[in-house]
């Protein structure tokens, strides 16, 4: 699918979409609590369905009503056949920590894309708890669940907090105990904040050292919640960046608040000059000239792509380092982003942690998202500005936030969808 974006005078309200990480967070702890859970606002994408779809076959019940999912869990069983998480990393990471909890063999597998995503430090973490588990000729990873013994697990915090939350998540159940050791600092700390937080919400302790390397959790049992989920800062980022760039766009459902480490977007965005109004659980972002701005994104990597679009159409050299991460992604982001700003007439230069983007005056160009759902939604952004971009593979959207192109259609923005 083709997404055809003109230069277009943007004006509007517009609600945020659920998180994609809290919902799958709550889901995921509704189902070890044992007895009725409701996710409340959940999001409903790709990644959510991926989610919902593996727990359903080890035996967690999810009744949608509307608005809201009415998890049942507690009762694992053995799956009938293997567990496919789709392109949904959290999913693969969460679920193969708690197919150790599982009697049986699960055998998880995934896309191609993602099955080509690290996951072997998770799995040499679980074998230190005395899990049976490893990551077979094809791809797939082999989890042989029966009762958990803990201890100590150590691994590196520099790879992907999801390990970090996968461990957290199973660690109430463990006989001995558990203490998380980090041989490195940890990255992406406020995801690992975020998973503590819903842990809270269903009965669950973690105590974490003060510099995020070390975490102990005695065993304990998960309660029954209900579980409200936040607005999604990460999905909100291309709106706001939608208003400093082309008019005006006020975005509701948005925690002040909250743990995210995308919030980030809103002091990256009054630091290059635009018109930044914040409300109770609201922000609204107005058309501004924006300057060049240096910035490490290391605990914010998933606003690496909507930081670019902005640098280049600021006034300046702006300067992202903390990025090696995003090479981890969907696609190889800061390479994708490169290689679509230079298309559009934007001097770019690419080193391995860091991008340097210069901006100026942007024309149209077809940009190729490799399947990646936020370069699609970035590259957006400068083809209403006034690039006039085609985005290839554009319903790639449906990852995280499905409704996308509609949205961007209700306040203003001329964007055609081939077949329409």
């Amino acid at each position: 699918m083709k997404a055809s974006i003109s230069k277009s005078e943007i004006k509007g309200r517009v609600v945020a979409p659920s998180s994609k990480s809290y919902t799958i967070r709550g889901v995921m702890a509704a189902a070890l609590a044992n007895g009725e859970s409701e996710i409340i606002r959940p999001l409903g994408s790709d990644d959510t369905e991926a989610a919902q779809g593996v727990l359903s076959e080890v035996g967690v019940h999810i009744r949608q009503d509307k608005g809201t999912w009415r998890v049942t869990g507690g009762n694992f069983h053995k799956p009938e056949k293997g567990l496919f998480c789709r392109e949904s990393a959290t999913t693969l990471r969460f679920m193969t920590a708690i197919c150790s909890l599982i009697p049986g063999e699960c055998r998880l597998t995934s896309a191609p894309s993602l099955s080509q995503r690290p996951i072997e430090p998770l799995i040499q973490a679980l074998k230190q708890l005395g899990v049976d588990c490893h990551q077979d000729e094809g791809g797939a990873v082999v989890v042989r669940g029966s009762r958990l013994r803990g201890g100590t697990a150590e691994l590196p915090g520099n790879i992907s907090s999801q390990y970090v939350s996968a461990l957290l998540f199973i660690s109430p159940f463990a006989e001995e105990g558990m203490n998380i050791k980090l041989t490195t600092s940890l990255e992406s700390q406020p995801f690992v904040q975020m998973t503590i937080e819903c842990l809270a919400k269903f009965g669950i302790k973690v105590d974490a050292s003060r510099d995020m390397r070390e975490f102990k959790i005695v065993k304990q049992s998960y309660r029954p919640a209900k579980y409200r989920v936040e607005g999604d800062w990460s999905s909100a980022s291309y709106l706001l960046g939608l208003g400093a760039l082309c008019g005006e766009v006020e975005v509701e459902n948005l925690n002040p608040a909250s743990l995210q480490g995308d919030k980030a977007i809103l002091d990256f965005l009054k630091e290059m000059g635009a018109s930044v109004t914040a409300g109770e659980n609201s922000v609204t972002v107005r058309k501004s000239k924006l300057q060049a701005i240096k910035a490490d994104l290391n605990e914010c990597i998933d606003l690496v792509p909507t930081m670019a679009v902005l640098a280049a159409a600021a006034e300046g050299t702006s300067e992202f380092t903390g990025i090696e991460r995003a090479r981890l992604k969907e696609s190889d982001r800061p390479s994708a982003i490169a290689e679509g700003l230079m298309k559009m007439g934007i001097k770019v230069v690419e080193e391995r942690d860091r991008l340097t983007i210069t901006g100026s005056p942007v024309k149209g160009a077809v940009i190729d998202t490799r399947g990646d759902h936020r370069i699609a939604m970035a590259f957006s952004l400068l083809g209403l500005s006034g690039g006039g971009n085609v985005i290839n593979d554009a319903e790639c959207v449906s990852k995280t936030y499905p409704e996308f192109w509609e949205v961007l259609k209700k306040v203003g923005g001329k964007v055609k969808i081939d077949g329409e």
